[in-house]
């Protein structure tokens, strides 16, 4: 009996023109493009000749960019085409709306919430590599990934690692995850040199060229800290299970430890195909194209806990996961305040944390979450509150 060629898999990549989208679109490309994958939808911000250019050369439906000022240009770009075009939020929420069976969760920011949360609610799979879904209201997102039906695919490097080693028949058995982090610039500096800290040296990372937010928020330890909220919603976690340890290598990407006292590993090069490859083919590995790890060429790996007394955003992300709620979303919005006002000039490197800090104190009583116009409410709040604490503390 003959047997037909299955459908091409219709995907969404929301955030096409970043890292995260560029690469999935050439994961796409190498394992078949057109040939096995229809692209409905591509979105993005402010590159518009990128995203036309993608658009034209994956065929996709409909692009969108999130910012209306550039839906003309996007529109005259893409002229003759016949891919349809959109702009803003409502065009995001368009996007979202197309029945689609894989999403790529790729826009930066609390811009990626409302489209997530409705691409999850109609019953797509959704590669997650947004943050603020989990961090800001991840107790929404998995009730909307379970009333879809989909199956939630972590991207960023960490989470996918402990979702490629975690054994779902021993759930039951799971002890920890441990996250690994490179440790940044600072992993062997002093908290006297932490406190003169400048701009330009915080975004200096040793391992990788990033931009400027991620590269101090990794320097601080946030990013981490952020990773530690995200495995607790993604894994079903309590904040005593999460741990984190630095690996300057980088080649161990996490760890899950069972009650057995045996340790499992994912381990590659630094590559973010593997993750974005392991999330589009689950549940079957991909044949891709990245560097194969030479095991005579490791000449060691080495760890070491990270102190959080010159990282406290890792206690932090405890006391956020501790008190539940909005928190989450509350250490976001003030850590994002606190974030510009150092590249600014206006705060030191070491005072982030504590102005962050400050606001989770104060916004501690906030009730939890019963939509998503808490959870935004409760993300201005916290700017409002950390903004005020920076003027109050100017004016001294």
């Amino acid at each position: 009996m003959m047997t037909g060629k299955s459908a091409p898999r219709r995907l969404s990549i929301f955030g096409s023109t970043g890292s995260i989208g560029q690469n999935t679109l050439n994961v796409v490309d190498h394992l078949g493009g057109r040939e096995n994958f229809e692209i409905s939808v591509l979105t993005g911000s402010g590159n518009v000749e990128l995203l036309a250019r993608q658009a034209k050369l994956s065929g996709a439906r409909l692009a969108v960019t999130a910012n209306d000022r550039h839906y003309e240009s996007l529109k005259s770009a893409l002229s003759g085409t016949g891919i349809e075009v959109a702009s803003g939020k409502s065009g995001l929420m368009e996007a979202a709306d197309r029945e689609v069976d894989w999403v790529m969760a790729a826009i930066v920011g609390t811009a990626g919430l409302a489209p997530t949360l409705a691409a999850a609610r109609r019953g797509a799979d959704i590669a997650l590599a947004n943050k603020e879904c989990l961090v800001s209201a991840g107790d929404l997102f998995i009730a909307a990934i379970r009333e879809g039906g989909g199956k939630l695919l972590p991207v960023d490097s960490e989470h996918n690692a402990i979702f490629q080693v975690l054994e779902e028949n021993q759930r039951h058995a799971i002890e920890r995850v441990i996250l690994t982090a490179s440790g940044g610039p600072f992993r062997t500096a002093s908290l006297r040199d932490m406190a003169d800290v400048t701009v330009e040296t915080a975004r200096a990372h040793p391992n990788w060229s990033m931009g400027l937010k991620i590269s101090i928020d990794s320097a601080s330890m946030f990013n981490k800290a952020l990773e530690m909220i995200e495995a607790r919603h993604l894994f079903g976690l309590g904040p005593e299970q999460i741990e984190v340890i630095f690996h300057p290598q980088s080649i161990i990407h996490s760890m899950v430890g069972y009650t057995d006292g045996s340790v499992l590993a994912q381990l590659g090069a630094p590559d973010m195909r593997t993750a974005i490859g392991y999330a589009l083919s689950f549940p079957r590995r991909p044949n891709l194209p990245v560097e194969r790890l030479d095991f005579a060429k490791l000449a060691r790996l080495d760890f070491e806990a990270p102190d959080e007394v010159r990282f406290p955003a890792l206690r932090l992300a405890r006391l956020a996961m501790m008190r539940g709620g909005v928190q989450g979303a509350v250490l976001n919005g003030a850590k994002e305040v606190a974030l510009e006002a150092f590249i600014e000039g206006q705060l030191s490197f070491l005072a982030m944390a504590e102005v962050t800090e400050r606001v989770m104190d104060d916004l501690a009583g906030l009730p939890p979450a019963s939509g998503m116009d808490d959870v935004f409410a409760a993300d201005r709040e916290a700017r409002q509150r950390a903004a005020e604490l920076m003027t109050l503390a100017i004016a001294e």
